[in-house]
């Protein structure tokens, strides 16, 4: 702790203001006095607050606490009690009419019910109109032709050789050729069906000689083949007969 004694306060030196009063003074000069006064009192002041024991005192000075208390408020007064109602009274009873007689009843004429009108004739039902004829049922179209079937196949000649006959033409000379000594060979071409016979027979040359021509085409008729197939199915061919009438 510092134990330096404090040292008195400078003295402030004297103002002089001379004999003239403050209402006498010019606004300017009323500023330098208030300024001059307020720098004397910051000077003093700070010229106090340099001793230490004024320092010290100054901090070691506790803040006041002030504690506001609110006052206890009053307790709410009670509410005055229900006052009663009056009672109303009973309302008095409704006095009673005496029943009057009921009306007698007065006699009616009798009804009598008039006679049901005549029911009207019934109208004859409408002839129904005549139903119109139908009419023609429209021709029917003509049925497509019939497709042609198709060609068979041209029959193929075939050469025949000693084994193929089954029965060789058997040639009858005429009267005739052999009194005027005609000869000739005639070349018969014949159309073989499936049984090896002959179905159709032609001239295809000549002898020069009718009677012999006639007479080669009946013998071709008469001869007999035999039957030609292909995998396993029989087929007609052409075949050539060479014919030869000669005289001994």
């Amino acid at each position: 702790m510092d134990t330096t004694a404090p040292l008195p306060p400078a003295p402030l030196p004297p103002l002089h203001l001379g004999s003239a009063s403050p209402d006498a003074l010019g606004p300017g000069a009323r500023r330098v006095l208030v300024g001059s006064m307020l720098g004397a009192h910051l000077l003093a002041g700070w010229a106090l607050l340099q001793v230490p024991a004024v320092r010290e005192a100054a901090a070691e000075m506790a803040p006041m606490m002030v504690d506001l208390i609110a006052p206890t408020p009053e307790a709410p007064k009670p509410p005055p009690p229900p006052q009663p109602r009056p009672k109303t009274p009973p309302p008095p009873p409704a006095p009673v009419l005496a029943a009057k007689p009921p009306p007698l009843p007065v006699p009616q004429p009798a009804f009598v019910a008039p006679p049901p009108p005549a029911e009207p004739p019934p109208l004859p039902a409408p002839e129904a109109p005549p139903v119109p004829p139908a009419p023609p049922a429209p021709p029917a179209p003509p049925a497509p032709p019939t497709p042609p079937a198709p060609a068979p196949a041209a029959p193929r000649t075939v050469v025949l050789t000693d084994s193929d006959w089954v029965r060789v033409p058997e040639i009858e000379y005429p009267l005739a050729s052999r009194r005027l000594k005609e000869e000739g060979t005639v070349i018969v071409r014949a159309l073989i069906d499936t049984r090896g016979a002959p179905k159709q027979v032609l001239l295809q040359r000549s002898s020069g000689h009718a009677r012999l021509d006639q007479a080669a085409l009946r013998a071709a008729m008469g001869a007999r083949v035999k039957p030609r197939t292909e995998n396993g199915v029989p087929f007609e061919f052409w075949i050539a007969m060479p014919l030869a009438f000669e005289l001994e």
